[in-house]
């Protein structure tokens, strides 16, 4: 390993990302999401005119590339930051190309499509979110599931938000603050946690947001920047939002944070970025939200996000919501292997900053030296192993049943074989 030459690229890379922000670049201007379901309420809707400048980035994208070639591939840490600016150079290189087919071109190089085939499995993403909403279409309107209520304001929401992660993050001073420009609930950095302004919060969003935003999100970053020999583990890059969202909606998923209505917008997003990219239009997905239960504010939201491309149509299409869902099957399924195979230091490595599960295996050799440093903030659902491994044992078992041969009065006719051949 080249020390020297890591430090200086690793300062390299940490200094030109620092102008390349994806989600704050593309930015609608406040009001155009009101406007829009103005025009909606009186039976004549247009598509949203949008207009994003494209930052001028290119001699970072230029100093980047310019890494990249530096970098040994064969050395796990030169990989990274090769990987890494790699990463950044194309986030440029999409903001660059805002409002145009290109850069969908480079979301797609950085989150992929939502029917890209797992080849060991033989199914999509597309497959993933279907099966979900096939099964919560029948649980909708059951009167025994109770509609979730939202009677919290975005002010209480932060305050309360705000205690939580003071108690959490004992060495580090992380703002919490309300925004009225934001399109999801709450969007977490390593030192700020933005929470929209116009929202309106459940008991259940308290614990989601703060297992996938305060514990996850904010976690890794803070313990990233902790990373004294590799600075640039603390930057939220392109390439790991993968592994990043997959933790955070398994982090939901175990500490039951996650409800059905969570669950079905993670599914419809998957449904309807493969919408945008084979044609639909801003007016196409909000129709699609809106016939799918969520509401008229929810709905114009949820396409907005789809659209942060600088188009309406045209399949210019941010590809990131993609991602949640093939993250979760991802994550989960790295980490019952993890157990399977006696690696539970992976779950480690992958709170030690922000890192693909690819990252946390070819770098585990220089945690385990000493290199690089355990991740100091770490929620309880990951921290305590004993429970992981034996909730992710238990997953891999269950795994094995096969639902679609089974169906409830196969228990009635259970018992009363059981019967018959304890008389025999």
């Amino acid at each position: 390993m080249d020390k020297q030459k890591i430090q200086k690229l690793d300062a390299a890379l940490v200094k030109a990302s620092k102008k390349i922000k994806v989600l704050n670049t593309l930015a609608w201007p406040v009001g155009t999401e009101e406007k829009f379901l103005d025009g909606w309420r009186k039976g004549k809707p247009q598509l949203p005119d949008i207009k994003i400048e494209p930052p001028n980035v290119k001699s970072n994208v230029d100093v980047l590339d310019a890494i990249v070639k530096q970098c040994t591939q064969e050395d796990p840490v030169e990989k990274f930051l090769a990987e890494t600016a790699l990463s950044y150079a194309n986030a440029g290189r999409m903001l660059m190309h805002v409002g145009t087919p290109d850069f969908t071109k480079y979301s797609i190089k950085i989150y992929g499509r939502p029917d890209a085939i797992y080849k060991l499995q033989g199914l999509t993403g597309v497959d993933g979110a279907k099966f979900f909403l096939d099964v919560t279409d029948k649980l909708i309107g059951n009167p025994n599931i109770q509609p979730t209520e939202t009677d919290i304001s975005a002010t209480d929401f932060a305050g309360w938000l705000k205690a939580e992660v003071d108690e959490f993050f004992q060495y580090d001073s992380v703002e919490v603050m309300v925004d009225q420009k934001l399109s999801s609930k709450a969007l977490a950095g390593a030192t700020r946690i933005r929470v929209r302004g116009s929202a309106v919060f459940s008991q259940l969003d308290k614990d989601q947001l703060l297992y996938h935003e305060a514990f996850v999100h904010t976690a890794t970053q803070l313990n990233g920047r902790k990373q004294l020999n590799l600075q640039s583990l603390g930057l939220g890059a392109p390439r790991t939002t993968r592994t990043q969202e997959g933790i955070a909606v398994m982090a939901e998923l175990i500490t039951n944070s996650i409800d059905i209505s969570r669950l079905r917008r993670i599914a419809l997003r998957v449904i309807a970025v493969k919408m945008a990219l084979d044609g639909a239009d801003f007016i196409d997905l909000f129709k699609f939200f809106l016939e799918a239960g969520q509401s008229e504010e929810e709905s114009v939201k949820s396409a907005q996000r789809i659209f942060r491309g600088g188009a309406v149509k045209g399949g210019v299409v941010f590809t990131k919501d993609a991602v949640y869902l093939q993250g979760l099957l991802e994550v989960h399924t790295f980490l019952r292997l993890a157990i399977r195979d006696n690696q539970p230091n992976l779950m480690r490595n992958l709170f030690a900053g922000r890192l693909t599960m690819a990252d946390a295996l070819r770098l585990n050799p220089l945690f385990e030296s000493g290199w690089l440093i355990p991740p100091t903030y770490m929620p309880t659902w990951a921290s305590d192993l004993r429970r992981l491994a034996a909730m992710m044992a238990y997953s891999a078992f269950i795994g094995n049943v096969k639902l679609d041969k089974m169906y409830l009065n196969r228990y009635i006719e259970g018992e009363e074989e059981i019967k018959a051949q304890a008389e025999l």
